[in-house]
C-alpha cells in the first residue's frame, strides 16, 4: 500500500467516529467549492451548496446533497448574503463552509452562523491588491518591485518593464495586463497595482488559523498551466521560509480561518505576489497528507485545534477538467485535447504517478460528466473553452461594485 492509499485508509478510518456535521458551502461553483465537498463527504458529514447556476460544477457528483439557487454574489452581496442566510437558518444547518469570496461580505456584517471568517479589519487589509501589498511591504514579507498607482507622478520613476497591471479586486487574473512599455499602461483614473514581472515556477500556498495560529500548512508548485492560468498539474513542495512567512502575516493580523498565498520562486528566493483569504483548491494538500478542509472546520465549530503534520514533499496531482480546456487554447486545439484525453487514459506523461484532484471518477461516475462534457465541446468548436472557464468566476468572483458596497457599511456614519 502506497502512502496516499495509507493516508486515505487512515482518514476514512478516523471520519467514521466523528459525527455527521451538515455543511453548507457559500459557493458551488469553483474549483475549490468541488474539491472540498469531496473531502467533506468523504469524512462523513452531509454537504449542501450555495450557487446561482444549476449546472455548476458541484452537481455532477454524488458527494453534494443538494444544490440551494442564490443570487450571484458578486455585484450584490447583500441580495447573496439574504438568500444564503435563509437557506442555512430554515434547513438547520451545522456550519457554513467558506470556499470562496463570500468571506468578504461575511466578514462584513458577522451574522449568527457557526464559520470562520477574520474580522473585517484584518481582511481588508489584504483583500485588495494595492491593500495587500502594502500590508506585505509593512511587515517585510518578500515581494517584486511594485508601485500602487494613484496618480500619473505615481509612474514618473518607474522603469522595470515588462510588468503586470493589477486592478485592486480581481478574481482568476481578471483585468490582469502585461505591460511591455510604458506607451502600453493605460490611465483611466482608477487606482491599480503595477508589479514587475518576475520569472519563476508558481507556488500556491494555503494555511489555516485560529485566532493568529496557525493550525495547518501546506504548498504546491504548479507544473502545468491550465485554463484561465490556473493549475492542471501540480506537485507538494515543502518551503519552510514560506510557512514562516504565513506565520507571520497571521499573526500579524490574528487571522481567523483560511489563508492563501501565490509566490513565485524566483532567483532571490519566493516573492508573494498575491493573498487570498480563503481556500484554494485543497486537494494536493490533502494527498500528500494535510486536510486544510478538516482543520477549517475544526476552527468554524471552535474545537480546539490540533496542529497538522508537515505535508509529504512530491505528491503529485491534475485537474483533467483544466487540462483539456487548456489545450483547446492551443494553436493545434482538436489534436492537443485528444492527446490530454489519451495520456491521462494511458497514465503517461504528465499523468504518470499523478492523482485527479477535481473529479475523481472512482466510486463517482457522475464526476466524469463536467469533463466529458469539455473534451466533446472543444473537440466541436475549440473556442468554448471560453464558456466553461468564465462562467464558474462568475458565479462567485467579487466585482470593484461589490466590494465597494460591502467597504460602505463599515465607514458610513450611525
Amino acid at each position: 500500500m502506497g502512502p496516499v492509499e495509507a493516508g486515505r485508509r487512515s482518514w476514512w478510518s478516523l471520519a467514521a467516529k466523528m459525527p455527521i456535521v451538515r455543511v453548507l458551502l457559500t459557493d458551488g461553483s469553483g474549483l475549490t467549492a468541488r474539491q472540498v465537498a469531496t473531502e467533506l463527504s468523504l469524512a462523513g458529514h452531509r454537504v449542501e451548496v450555495l450557487t446561482p447556476d444549476p449546472l455548476a460544477l458541484t452537481r455532477f457528483t454524488r458527494h453534494v446533497a443538494r444544490l440551494h439557487k442564490v443570487p450571484p454574489y458578486g455585484e450584490d452581496p447583500f441580495a447573496w448574503l439574504n438568500a444564503a442566510l435563509e437557506v442555512y437558518q430554515s434547513s438547520g444547518f451545522d456550519v457554513l463552509f467558506p470556499t470562496q469570496e463570500q468571506v468578504a461580505v461575511l466578514a462584513a456584517v458577522r451574522p449568527s452562523v457557526v464559520t470562520a471568517v477574520p474580522t473585517f479589519e484584518a481582511l481588508s487589509r489584504v483583500q485588495d491588491k494595492i491593500s495587500a501589498f502594502a500590508t506585505l511591504a509593512s511587515i517585510g514579507l518578500p515581494q517584486p518591485r511594485s508601485v500602487a498607482v494613484h496618480e500619473r507622478a505615481d509612474l514618473e520613476d518607474w522603469s522595470v518593464f515588462p510588468a503586470f497591471s493589477k486592478p485592486p479586486i480581481g478574481t482568476a487574473t481578471r483585468g490582469i495586463r502585461q505591460i511591455r512599455a510604458r506607451d502600453e499602461i493605460s490611465w483611466e483614473r482608477e487606482p491599480f497595482l503595477l508589479q514587475e514581472r518576475v520569472e519563476g515556477p508558481l507556488v500556491m500556498a494555503q494555511s489555516v488559523f485560529d485566532r493568529g495560529g496557525l493550525v495547518a500548512s501546506a504548498a504546491n508548485m504548479r507544473v502545468r498551466e491550465g485554463a484561465g492560468g490556473g493549475a492542471s498539474h501540480k506537485r507538494s513542495i515543502d518551503l519552510p521560509l514560506v510557512r514562516e512567512h504565513l506565520v507571520r502575516l497571521g499573526q500579524h493580523l490574528m487571522w481567523h480561518g483560511a489563508l492563501s498565498a501565490d509566490l513565485i520562486l524566483s532567483s532571490d528566493g519566493p516573492l508573494f505576489i498575491d493573498i487570498n483569504p480563503r481556500l484554494v483548491e485543497p486537494g494536493n494538500a490533502r494527498r500528500a497528507g494535510v486536510d486544510l478542509v478538516d482543520a477549517l472546520l475544526n476552527v468554524a465549530l471552535d474545537r480546539t485545534p490540533v496542529p497538522q503534520p508537515i505535508g509529504r514533499v512530491g505528491v503529485a496531482t491534475h485537474q483533467l477538467l483544466l487540462a483539456v480546456l487548456g489545450a483547446a487554447q492551443g494553436r493545434r486545439a482538436r489534436l492537443g485535447v485528444l492527446r490530454e484525453l489519451y495520456e491521462a487514459a494511458a497514465h503517461r506523461a504528465s499523468y504518470e504517478g499523478s492523482v485527479e484532484e477535481l473529479t475523481p471518477v472512482r466510486h463517482d461516475r457522475r464526476a466524469a460528466l463536467p469533463v466529458t462534457a469539455a473534451a466533446l465541446a472543444t473537440l466541436a468548436w475549440p473556442r468554448s473553452w471560453r464558456f466553461f472557464s468564465s462562467g464558474a468566476v462568475a458565479n462567485y468572483a467579487l466585482s470593484p461594485g461589490g466590494w465597494k458596497t460591502i467597504v460602505s457599511t463599515q465607514t458610513a456614519p450611525p
